[in-house]
């Protein structure tokens, strides 16, 4: 477990104290990775938290995963981050995989005990907290659309079918995908596949329509994944992009009588359970979301909607 500075209280940040010989390392790789606003929202984490922890970001190419592997066991790193394109081959190198990660067929969080690895997937629980706190409390027998078979759109998938939908259909260009996808979980609940053809059909009966795909993301903005006008009022128009904080799906369902939710949620909570993965403290959850919006500009956003 990561060292706990002993003058700070929870609740209250203080400057850090400097890089001592008891600093835990953590950081996120990925390829880009540049981009990532996690080593902000995490140090923020660690800064409120009194963790004497440092959080960096490190360019990883697919031919040198395992030698970074390696160097996570020999210099003790405590936690990672894995963003794409790694979150699948990642879990060769590791000794244990968590069931969830298991199933979703992604880690996108390691644990380093003593140089024993563990995978785990933050991505749906993350998500699934943010909708229901921010959005739709209940999920039980909703009926749930999903555009997108992607990496995004499984961990979502896995996390929404173990909340007892009505039914969750996932919706894709290329339908073989989403049947695919759809298989994986069909033991869990009501999981159907369906062509593009039937979006507008089934956003008109659905209460949550998720977008999992990048349409509409920076500088892209004026792209919208589906109209709005196929939603019906009351219904709950989701999207995991945030750069824009509100998409123009976002800010077109919401005029057509939507409540919505947005993807800011999703990137902070599935931070948060990686730095409770790793610390075994409660993370603190407003100065992790206040730290994102700190970098990001009015109306376009500075993040890239990744970690």
């Amino acid at each position: 477990m990561a060292t706990k500075r002993d003058d700070v209280k929870m609740g209250e940040e203080r400057e850090p104290a400097g890089i001592d010989s008891h600093t835990s390392l953590y950081g996120v790789i990925g390829d880009p990775v540049r981009h990532s606003k996690s080593p902000v929202m995490l140090n923020r984490a660690f800064r409120e938290a009194g963790v004497n922890g440092v959080y960096v970001a490190w360019h990883i190419r697919q031919e040198s995963l395992g030698d970074f592997v390696a160097g996570v066991r020999a210099m003790g790193i405590r936690g990672v981050n894995v963003t794409i394109p790694h979150k699948l081959n990642i879990m060769r190198h590791l000794d244990r995989i968590d069931d969830g990660a298991l199933a979703i067929g992604a880690v996108n969080t390691i644990v380093n005990e003593e140089g024993a690895l563990t995978g785990y997937n933050t991505d749906g629980i993350g998500y699934v907290r943010s909708l229901k706190e921010e959005a739709e409390p209940e999920l039980e027998g909703k009926r749930i659309v999903v555009l997108g078979a992607g990496g995004a759109a499984r961990g979502i998938v896995y996390a929404l079918s173990g909340e007892g939908p009505d039914s969750l259909v996932i919706v894709n260009r290329t339908a073989e995908k989403a049947e695919e996808l759809a298989d994986l979980f069909r033991s869990r609940a009501d999981v159907r596949a369906a062509g593009i053809d039937r979006l507008r059909e089934l956003c008109g009966e659905a209460d949550i329509v998720i977008n999992t795909t990048s349409i509409g993301m920076y500088p892209n903005v004026e792209e919208v994944p589906l109209d709005a006008g196929w939603l019906k009022e009351g219904a709950v128009a989701s999207d995991l992009i945030y750069n824009p904080l509100k998409t123009r799906f976002l800010r077109e369902a919401e005029e057509r009588g939507c409540r919505i939710h947005g993807g800011l949620g999703m990137f902070v909570y599935q931070g948060a359970y990686a730095f409770e993965y790793w610390t075994g403290l409660p993370a603190p959850i407003e100065a992790m979301r206040e730290a994102v919006l700190q970098t990001m500009e009015p109306e376009t956003g500075g993040a890239s909607g990744k970690q």
